[in-house]
Order: structure tokens, then sequence, then C-alpha cells
């Protein structure tokens, strides 16, 4: 294999970066990320953002309108964006960043392109991996459709990687603001103060009182599940009875319905890949606190502003499409600033 060359990173001009629409706790900008960072909005922010929240583009085999990059292009646009992202952060802030899967072109085998952008991202950015977690999605379309539906050689891929970062190895954060209800079992044991203490097979040793304290719910895994549709939610239910889990569940059901309808009905175009509200809720309420600054460099349809606005965070989104950015105001019911349509020059 040719050895890989160290990243050169070029110097970025400074283009349009455009106000669209202000609430009380954020602003939605149109441009382009590499802009942002290279304007005078991003360096009076630097320092001061406490999540950075993200699903960059996908490095996938067709092109979407929403500008995904392939093969070394975009391992290398993804790595010359760290450093300027964690310039932004608080010292004790984060950057959670969901990477989806990609297989190659043409062929049954996957691809390391993911793994391989991130592990430049973090090297370029200077940041510690705090966490992985998994985002599991059982309702998930078959995919790829080549080898799972036509030729049957491959399972479908219902999972995407989630990796948390920071530039410190103890950045803030708080798992009693996610805790999970207890399940009937444990409510029982809370309830009867019963369990067989002592050791076990695996060399674990239980105490007689360990489970005694009712700490409010339990701490969730890692892994995290979605979803997708209401029509599909008996189906998952379902399968979970016959094939218990240790995810974390979240319904994506009826919370992105406002969304499609204003879409539908002011004739927008809705973003094809939606970020989950459950995912971004999980993170907002794990590292941050009501009055921090959450930061979405690929805004999409602003999910992540519209949560960071229920849970009383400020925030920022950029994004480039004007087509989504339209469609991102039926989010947000209550605009301080309306939405401002582009200029010809645009």
């Amino acid at each position: 294999m040719p050895q890989e060359q160290p990243l050169e990173f070029e110097e970025v001009e400074q283009g349009p970066v455009d106000e669209r629409y202000r609430t009380d706790l954020g602003v939605m900008y149109q441009a382009k990320v590499e802009h942002f960072l290279a304007s005078d909005h991003a360096k009076r922010l630097e320092g001061t953002v406490n999540l950075i929240f993200t699903s960059p583009p996908f490095p996938l085999q067709a092109p979407k309108k929403y500008g995904n990059k392939t093969g070394d292009l975009y391992l290398n646009w993804l790595a010359e964006l760290a450093p300027g992202l964690t310039k932004l952060l608080a010292p004790d802030g984060s950057i959670v960043v969901e990477l989806g899967n990609a297989w190659e072109k043409g062929h049954p085998v996957m691809s390391t392109l993911p793994l391989r952008a991130l592990l430049k991202f973090q090297e370029s950015g200077d940041l510690f991996v705090n966490q992985q977690f998994i985002c599991h999605n059982p309702a998930r379309l078959p995919s790829p459709i080549e080898w799972v539906n036509k030729q049957r050689i491959r399972v479908k891929d219902t999972y995407t990687h989630v990796w948390w970062m920071a530039k410190t190895e103890r950045p803030k954060a708080d798992n009693r603001r996610v805790l999970v209800p207890y399940s009937a079992s444990m409510n029982k044991l809370l309830e009867t103060k019963n369990y067989n203490a002592g050791a076990r097979p695996s060399g674990h040793v239980i105490g007689e009182k360990s489970f005694f304290t009712d700490n409010g719910g339990a701490i969730p895994p890692n892994v995290l599940e979605f979803p997708e549709e209401e029509s599909e939610q008996e189906l998952v239910d379902l399968l979970s009875e016959q094939f218990p889990s240790n995810t974390l569940r979240f319904s994506n059901t009826a919370a992105g319905t406002p969304y499609r309808e204003y879409c539908r009905a002011n004739g927008v175009v809705a973003h094809p890949a939606p970020m989950q509200l459950d995912l971004v809720r999980f993170f907002v309420k794990l590292l941050t606190d009501e009055g921090d600054l959450v930061f979405d460099p690929f805004g999409g349809s602003n999910t992540t502003g519209s949560v960071a606005e229920e849970l009383k965070r400020k925030w920022i989104s950029t994004e480039p499409l004007y087509d989504y950015i339209r469609g991102s105001v039926g989010r947000f019911p209550n605009l301080r600033k309306e939405l401002v349509l582009p200029s010809e020059t645009d």
C-alpha cells in the first residue's frame, strides 16, 4: 500500500456567510462550513462553544444534493475542518460526530474510509476520543440493495457510529441527566430488597446491598436505538421481544411529523436524511447545561438547533443549501427574525 502523505492545509478564503433567520436563542446562517470557519463570526466564537454536534455528509457512492464527497477527497476534507472546529470549543466542550458506513463501489465489501476519516479528524484536531456510540435503526430499509436484496449475499446495514471527542480527557458530562427507566425486575428488586448476593462465575462479587439504592433510573448503554417510522414500530417491538438487547431505545416517529408536514404544506424540499431528534437530545442533555452554546456546522433541517431551543440552550447552525434552510423554519413556530431570502447575487 502507498504510504499516506501528511495533510497540507489549504488557506480558505472567506466566502458568503448570510444570516437567514433568528430565534431568541439561536441563529441559522447560510454558508459552507469552510467559509464560516474562516469568517469573523467564527473568530468571535473561539473558546465559547460547549458542544459541536453534527452529522457531516456520509461518503456515499452516489452523489447527493447535500454535497457528499468520496474517497481521499472526503478523508482530507473532513480532517481539514478539525482544527477550525476545535478552536471554537470551550476548554471543557465536546465534539460529537455521526459517521455512517461506506461500501466499495461495485464490490460487496465495506470501505474503511469513514474510520480512516475519523482517525485523521481526531489527529488533526488533537482530540481525545471520550466514547464511541452505536446508533442502531432496526427499521432502516435494506442496504446496500445490490448485495442485500438482489444477490442476497449480505445482511442489511442498520447502524452508524457516533463519536464523542474533546480537547480534554474530562469534558463536561453528567450521565444523571440521561438516566432511563428501571426495568420491571429492577423495580421489583428495589421494592423487595431481595436478590442473590455473592460471587458470580464471571468473577464479579455482588455485595448484599449493592443494588438497594434508587438512583432515579438506570445508566444507559452506549448503543442507541431509533425506530424510523411509526408503521414499523409494532414490528420492531415484536423483534425486540424475540431478541432482547441492551440498547437504549428512542422513538423517532411523531416527533418528526411537524417538520415533514410543514415542508409538504409549503412545497419545500425536505432533507432526505434528517437527524434523529432523540439522538440530539441525548447528547445535548449529557454534555451541556441550560444556557450553553451548541453549534452544528452541517445544519441540514436544523434538528440540532430545534432541540437546543427546546432544552433552553443557545445555538448556531450553518447550512449551504437555501432549500433546506427554508424547510427548517418549520421547526421554529416563533421566529424572532423571519426568513431572509437570498439575493439574486447569492
